[in-house]
């Protein structure tokens, strides 16, 4: 059986559906629906690892916009 004859509804969860899940998560609009598709079909490890990765890449980004700033203000 190939991935083609495989029920949409048990494939894993692809990427860009994961890391569409964990942006709408962080913004707090995450759709019931994918909510659900999360929960039945994705790992709780992948979501957690990508999870962690946005929040150390908001963070980075959020201090090189305020480093950026202090040093525009100050120069």
């Amino acid at each position: 059986m190939t991935d083609q004859d495989k029920d949409p509804q048990q494939q894993p969860l692809t990427l860009r559906e994961m890391l569409q899940s964990v942006l709408a998560a962080a913004l707090g609009v995450q759709s019931g629906k994918n909510r659900s598709r999360d929960f039945s079909r994705g790992k709780p490890s992948h979501f957690i690892l990508l999870g962690v990765l946005f929040t150390a890449l908001f963070v980075v980004v959020l201090l090189g916009a305020v480093k950026l700033i202090l040093h525009m203000a100050t120069g």
